[in-house]
């Protein structure tokens, strides 16, 4: 079936925009050393990812959008990684105290901003985040991260599960390769969320600010 088929297929059924919310938080999806170093074997060459990322986390915290990041931790035994870390062979890099699960070059939350460590995919699952965008009255999580496959994706399908509307930003999101990468794009689109551009999703920022 070819893209245009596919698009086809899907028209009629799927891909309704939803559109931006009212009150956006901006969450930054396990942006780590792990991505982004090429010795290790989760290196995803996602480096443009985590650019965009950081150019829309200046932006929301020039507005005063909240920013909030994921990392994965693991005890040292692994105790709570369960089936997600059995069936993995990468999340090791992820045990407590190693060097590639630390923040990239570039990348340092603020002190006054929250980061949620996690055990598997969702940033929601097993975590406080749905409790945290609620009392902050968000309605409106826009997604940053890596991978588009893994991880972002899962978010976004709780984030929408949740009631909140999931943003992707195309240019703000990587995966090691791009056939998963845009298959994920596509069905998150059709499916669960809205996928935008990072211009267009500054351009929100910035009106949101100037109505604050």
């Amino acid at each position: 079936m070819t893209e245009q088929d596919l698009s086809q297929n899907y028209k009629g059924a799927f891909g309704k925009r939803i559109g931006f919310g009212k009150k956006p938080a901006l969450i930054m999806i396990d942006f780590v050393e792990a991505y982004f170093d090429p010795s290790c074997s989760l290196y995803a060459g996602t480096e443009s990812a985590l650019e965009s990322g950081l150019r829309l986390q200046a932006v929301a915290r020039e507005v005063g959008v909240p920013v909030i990041y994921t990392n994965v931790v693991y005890n040292k035994t692994a105790l709570n990684g369960g089936r997600f870390y059995q069936k993995s062979m990468t999340l090791h890099h992820f045990l407590e105290g190693s060097p590639m699960g630390a923040w990239p070059k570039g990348l340092v939350p603020g002190e006054d901003e929250l980061v949620i460590s996690k055990q598997y995919a969702s940033a929601f699952f097993g975590t406080s985040l749905a409790s945290t965008l609620t009392s902050l009255g968000v309605d409106t999580l826009i997604h940053t991260g890596v991978s588009t496959s893994g991880c972002i994706r899962a978010t976004c399908v709780d984030c929408n599960s949740h009631g909140f509307i999931p943003i992707i930003v195309r240019e703000a999101v990587g995966d090691r390769h791009p056939a998963p990468h845009e298959a994920n794009l596509f069905d998150m689109d059709a499916k669960y969320g809205d996928v935008v551009s990072e211009a267009e999703t500054i351009s929100y920022l910035r009106n949101l600010g100037r109505n604050l």
